[in-house]
């Protein structure tokens, strides 16, 4: 065992997390995500839920500095109401950031988002089943 380290954070993602370099892509998605069929490397967290994943990573992650957004979220339809996962987390990144590499989301199309998201490094497939609840962090350096 390690301290400090989140519980939720196995070793197969830590490694993953220390694999990654800068401009590298981790997303996190909702259980309805279709990322058996799309990703690069998948970390599946069944009966986790999103917000408590992106806590944890963020706690040893770097967002990047030298964008404007380093945070990628799926665009809702339009005649959708923005989700209030959101909410929870702007508070969660801004809880961590300390070096405020993050401004806002940035929206992509949902098609976009698809063929966007089997370039990232790795997908993280959580339990959540609230919409438009996947996150997109570009990893920046210390």
């Amino acid at each position: 065992m390690l301290k400090n380290i989140p519980r939720i954070l196995h070793p197969e993602l830590l490694k993953i997390l220390m694999e990654m370099g800068h401009n590298d892509y981790i997303i996190l998605v909702d259980a309805n995500y279709p990322a058996t069929s799309g990703a690069k490397r998948l970390i599946r967290a069944d009966g986790v839920e999103v917000t408590d994943m992106l806590d944890a990573i963020l706690q040893l992650f770097p967002l990047d500095t030298f964008v404007n957004d380093p945070v990628i979220l799926m665009q809702p339809r339009a005649e959708e109401p923005t989700p209030e996962i959101w909410s929870e987390f702007k508070e969660i990144i801004n809880k961590h950031d300390s070096d405020k590499a993050f401004k806002d989301f940035h929206l992509m199309d949902r098609f976009d988002y698809y063929n966007f998201a089997k370039e990232a490094y790795a997908i993280v497939q959580t339990g959540t089943t609230a919409r438009y609840a996947n996150i997109s962090l570009k990893k920046g350096v210390f």
